[in-house]
């Protein structure tokens, strides 16, 4: 595979032939919103484990995993046997039909969720999973008013964009959903960023108390365990079983949305809640990205009397279609064998151990935070707590020279580099990319 495709260090400056011209033909048809990094945007062709390859056959170490749903490892041989061999059988029926493999994960999931008497429904995507997880919610309180955390993301969709507190994804102000926005989310910054956990909780608590004093009748709570786009910011443990307790004395849902936390990446815990499951588990669960592995796979978990709440007939083309399921089936299999939510734990202590030690002398590093393999490393300009989105993108850059994918996130401005590999990934490759990284960061503070 590739084997005159560098090895290690700077990759070949990209071409200026089909990947120039492929991009002028991106732009001429595609939408000018459609985001696409770097300067000379990159065509990725193939990936095996934690590497891809470009079209110029340069091999980069991916720490960002296609915005963290390549969650075990590129080109997974039991995926890839699982999707083929299906695919070779029927590879869709609509969920008109009974449908084993949707049966067989759905089981699997909902032993996992944690949430009682629960049943599992089946979309495409972390938004659809959102936007059904919304429907349940104000079909079973009869309320259309959500609240959700500041500086969060939930998805491009309106109901999505709708229920977003961070600026920067969120288009309009248009929505069918009326949003009360709760401080926690972000543990550094605002009102309570000077208080202990245990301060910052009790205000935090103080103040949805008083937000519920000039609400209605709010449907639910959703909230990122830690928030992805926003830049991997989470607050204290048991913020949200705090806010369990006072959501429950209203008969309020929490939804956790678990598109970015779910299925161990987070190391300690399985889900994002558990680290705040002191009131028991959610009443909605969502979930997406690494399930599939790479493959559309989204969904909803929800103790049955609520997600049997509509009243009205639905079903899903292609929500949990067999090759998708086949794909998740695999790919949960795998991680569970493998214990990768252990690995996560441990490659992840080590990753943030080392690239906190690694920016020690950078002024333009104002933190470095993350759980597992969900890390960020946030800059400000030297000297103040403003954020510097273009110090990211120049860093961004340099990693790719370099042969690393990073992401980038944050909320009041783009200012967090976002590291996500594969839970597969190894100590030595851990290691590998801090390296380059810090290089990176080196070259461009």
């Amino acid at each position: 595979m590739t084997a005159d495709a560098p090895r290690g260090g700077a990759v070949r400056e990209p071409a200026r032939g089909p990947d120039e011209d492929l991009h002028r033909r991106h732009r001429a048809v595609l939408p000018d919103w459609l985001a696409l990094y770097y300067a000379d945007p990159v065509e990725l062709t193939h990936g095996e484990g934690r590497h891809v390859w470009d079209a110029d056959g340069n091999r980069y170490l991916d720490f960002f995993g296609g915005i963290l749903t390549t969650m075990t490892a590129h080109a997974l041989p039991e995926v890839t046997r699982a999707v083929s061999e299906q695919a070779a059988r029927l590879n869709h029926s609509s969920t008109l039909y009974l449908n084993r493999p949707m049966v067989d994960l759905a089981e699997r999931i909902a032993t996992l969720s944690g949430i009682p008497d629960a049943r599992v429904f089946f979309t495409t995507s972390g938004t659809e999973a959102n936007d059904t997880a919304l429907l349940l919610a104000t079909a079973y309180r009869r309320s259309n008013q959500i609240l959700a955390m500041r500086n969060s993301y939930h998805g491009r969709s309106f109901s999505a964009v709708g229920i977003t507190g961070n600026k920067g994804w969120s288009p309009t102000s248009l929505s069918p959903l009326q949003t009360l926005y709760v401080h926690g989310g972000v543990r550094t910054r605002g009102p309570y960023a000077g208080l202990d956990d245990a301060g910052f909780i009790a205000a935090c608590v103080a103040d949805l108390e008083d937000l519920l004093g000039h609400a209605r009748a709010p449907a639910a709570l959703i909230a990122e365990p830690v928030q992805g786009v926003g830049g991997f910011t989470s607050p204290p443990d048991g913020l949200y079983a705090a806010f369990r307790e006072v959501l429950q004395e209203h008969g309020i849902l929490w939804i956790t949305d678990e598109v970015q936390t779910g299925w161990g990446r987070t190391g300690d815990h399985f889900w994002g809640w558990q680290a705040h499951g002191q009131s028991g588990p959610p009443d909605i669960l969502t979930f997406a990205k690494g399930i599939g592995n790479g493959m559309s796979v989204g969904g909803v978990v929800a103790r049955a009397e609520v997600m049997n709440c509509l009243d009205a007939n639905s079903l899903s083309t292609f929500g949990g279609t067999q090759v998708t399921m086949a794909a998740g089936l695999a790919n949960l299999t795998h991680l569970l064998e493998h214990d990768l939510q252990g690995s996560a734990r441990k490659v992840g202590a080590l990753l943030i151990e080392r690239l906190r030690t690694a920016t020690a002398g950078f002024p333009g590093v104002r933190e470095v935070r993350g759980r597992g393999l969900m890390i960020g490393i946030e800059l400000v300009r030297p000297g103040t707590d403003r954020a510097d989105p273009g110090a990211v993108a120049a860093v961004l850059e340099a990693a790719r020279r370099g042969g690393l994918l990073i992401g980038r996130g944050g909320g009041h401005s783009t200012s967090v580099l976002r590291i996500a590999p594969p839970l597969s990934l190894t100590a030595a490759e851990a290691e590998e990319g801090a390296a380059i990284l810090e290089r990176a960061l080196r070259d461009s503070l």
